[in-house]
């Protein structure tokens, strides 16, 4: 008689909003393409009890999850080990239960950017002006690897000034060590003619708009908004209409999904055919009623 087959392991997104996460889907295409057994779901986590949820789903024998908006930072500060990069960014987007010492947190956000832009959009980071627009969790985790990347320069525009310095003050070695020019914005002085404009805030997710000046863009630049489908239609007509490459954030969540998996599993997963089934679903046209 034959034993019954190991229960999948299980992990989730954890997050609030998370109804609308197409993480479950990408997750459930990397476990068919590599044979691992996972369950992946959503975790709606209350705003003041993140900690309770994520822990409770711990206890219950998951392996890890996912963090989304609002609780990177949070997620950073329940995980006794920290990878360098999650600790460069003082937030974490992954967490994996099962790591020996106890709980381990990640940044994968940086890394599946970067990988976007310069493998999947062909745009070369190195010797390039960079705008990285916010200071939140998104951009604390991508800020790390843009550096790395060996770009000339990045500015971080954020609306509070003071929480862009403090970011660009826990970069500030890295950057020097990388050889990068690394320094802090207003909303209102975002600088001129970049050839990379990357969009962390959440300003399409509220439909607010694009909150600089087209000025910011070089002719020809690469402008990425972190969100995709309707929310970030918006910036992408925006970039367009003033003679930048649009790009949505679809690309950078199948990256760094991809990333997360490997630190989970081990394996690293072809991201090529996942995104390319995720870009023919986002983009499908509404059916009429």
């Amino acid at each position: 008689m034959n034993a019954p087959d190991r229960a999948p392991d299980r992990y989730a997104v954890a997050g609030n909003p998370v109804a609308h996460s197409r993480s479950p889907h990408i997750h459930s295409l990397f476990a068919h393409q590599t044979g691992q057994a996972v369950d992946y779901g959503r975790l709606l986590c209350p705003l003041d009890g993140f900690a309770p949820e994520v822990q409770a789903f711990a206890a219950s024998g998951a392996k890890g999850c996912n963090v989304t908006v609002p609780f990177k930072f949070e997620a950073f500060e329940l995980a006794p080990q920290r990878s360098a990069r999650a600790e460069l960014a003082q937030a974490a987007n992954t967490l994996r239960f099962d790591a020996e010492g106890g709980w381990l947190a990640d940044n994968t956000d940086g890394v599946g950017l970067v990988r976007d832009l310069t493998v999947n959009a062909g745009v070369a980071l190195a010797g390039r002006r960079v705008l990285l627009l916010g200071a939140g969790g998104a951009s604390a985790g991508v800020l790390g690897p843009l550096i790395e990347a060996g770009p000339a320069e990045v500015v971080v525009a954020n609306r509070s000034v003071d929480k862009a310095e403090a970011l660009v003050q826990r970069h500030a070695a890295f950057a020097r060590d990388h050889g990068v020019r690394l320094s802090a914005r207003t909303l209102q002085d975002p600088g001129v003619g970049y050839d990379v404009f990357v969009n962390g805030t959440a300003a399409s997710l509220s439909g607010s708009g694009v909150p600089v000046g087209p000025q910011v863009l070089r002719p020809g630049a690469l402008a990425l908004d972190m969100m995709y489908g309707p929310a970030a239609q918006a910036f992408l007509d925006w970039a367009r209409q003033h003679g930048a490459v649009p790009r949505d954030g679809l690309g950078m969540l199948v990256e760094q999904a991809a990333e997360s998996f490997f630190v989970w599993r081990g394996v690293r997963p072809d991201t090529r055919p996942v995104l390319c089934e995720l870009r023919a679903m986002v983009d499908a046209p509404t059916p009429s009623a």
